[in-house]
């Protein structure tokens, strides 16, 4: 297949979203079982009503590498479809319908600066004997063939302990990235102090650390986080509470350790969904996580009395994964119904083999 004939995005980019959504059925129905599309949580409406599997990273990533679709059209950020490309079968394409779709959090940590913390961390110990790299899996795919290469793994928000545990059975410390929050609350967890979870500043020599701190952190936690689930404040949840004493708080483990400490559930997407599902019926809740997910999960529990409510008084979702509209979905299915590949996501072999690997070890784990 080529791109050489591909109908260029501008044709599309003035289409009414009715327009779009017609067509985008039309396009499916032609592919039939050639092309799967993915849907994160986090996904807007108009894109994820598409998808023909949903969940969060980890049943994503699951997901991916089960898909038995020629082409596997990812609507989410580019750290997904590399995962989708590295975890699929080597005939499979994986499909990112607007390349703009990025993770700022991913964008904190890159392959340079990671490897240069791990030689700067050689100045006062020996991290390929006593270090484990974990890499959050909102990370580039250089990152996991990074860990992979080190003895090191992936994890999702779902399964941050877990791997956790086992990179603590492997070496003393673990630096992890490139999420600082989820490091931090999951460590908690586990009973680990605050002085033993150190933050690792990439843009400072030793990542702004004495080698005494270095040596008594049982965590190196890198100094990055997740724009959406930063805006949550404390003082949201006491406002809540406050207002609604019977009403619970439940949050993603990416927001800030004192949003966390004040809730009374903390969890993946998945997790968060589950919860109130399960919850009694006419039950209030504060929801501390992306708002297209806090809006889908409202209206679906609305009938049994459920009031889900959005933990922020502003406007907060994923901009960069909201790039991805009805728009360019129906532009990248109607050239493959064209014989053309538009914004296919190609993994390097040998960071798609080290990727894999560190992948793989996450799998086994959870």
């Amino acid at each position: 297949m080529t791109q050489a004939t591909a109908v260029a995005f501008e044709q599309y980019s003035e289409l009414d979203d009715t327009d779009c959504d017609a067509r985008i059925v039309a396009a499916k129905d032609a592919l039939q079982e050639r092309a799967i599309i993915l849907g994160h949580h986090y996904q807007r409406a108009d894109v994820y009503k598409h998808a023909d599997l949903t969940g969060d990273s980890l049943k994503l990533s699951k997901l991916a590498g089960q898909a038995k679709a020629q082409y596997i059209v990812f609507c989410g950020v580019h750290f997904m479809a590399e995962v989708a490309d590295i975890l699929s079968q080597p005939e499979q394409v994986s499909i990112l319908p607007d390349m703009a779709a990025g993770c700022s959090m991913a964008d904190m940590a890159n392959l340079a600066k990671v490897e240069r913390a791990w030689s700067e961390l050689s100045e006062v110990l020996d991290p390929d004997q006593q270090v484990t790299p974990v890499t959050y899996i909102n990370s580039a795919a250089d990152l996991k063939a990074f860990c992979g290469e080190h003895g090191g793994i992936v994890c999702t928000s779902s399964n941050a302990r877990r791997i956790l545990e086992w990179s603590f059975a492997q070496r003393r410390k673990v630096l992890f990235f490139p999420d600082q929050h989820l490091g931090r609350w999951s460590g908690h967890t586990m009973g680990i102090s605050p002085e033993q979870m150190q933050v690792w500043d990439p843009d400072e020599w030793m990542g702004g650390l004495t080698p005494e701190q270095i040596d008594a952190a049982r965590i190196l936690l890198w100094k990055g986080h997740c724009s959406v689930h930063q805006m949550f404040q404390p003082q949201h949840i006491l406002k809540f509470r406050n207002q609604h004493p019977d009403g619970l708080v439940i949050s993603h483990p990416e927001c800030r350790f004192e949003v966390c400490n004040l809730s009374d559930y903390v969890g993946s997407t998945e997790y968060i969904i589950e919860t109130i599902r399960e919850a009694p019926a006419n039950t209030r809740w504060l929801v501390g996580t992306e708002l297209n997910l806090v809006n889908r999960i409202a209206e679906e529990f609305r009938p049994q009395g459920k009031i889900v409510q959005f933990m922020s008084p502003l406007v907060c979702m994923c901009s960069t994964m909201n790039r991805i509209d009805p728009q360019h979905l129906a532009w990248c299915l109607e050239n493959l119904l064209d014989g053309n590949v538009v914004n296919r996501i190609q993994v390097p072999e040998r960071d798609k083999a080290l990727a894999r690997t560190a992948l793989q070890r996450m799998l086994d784990v959870s």
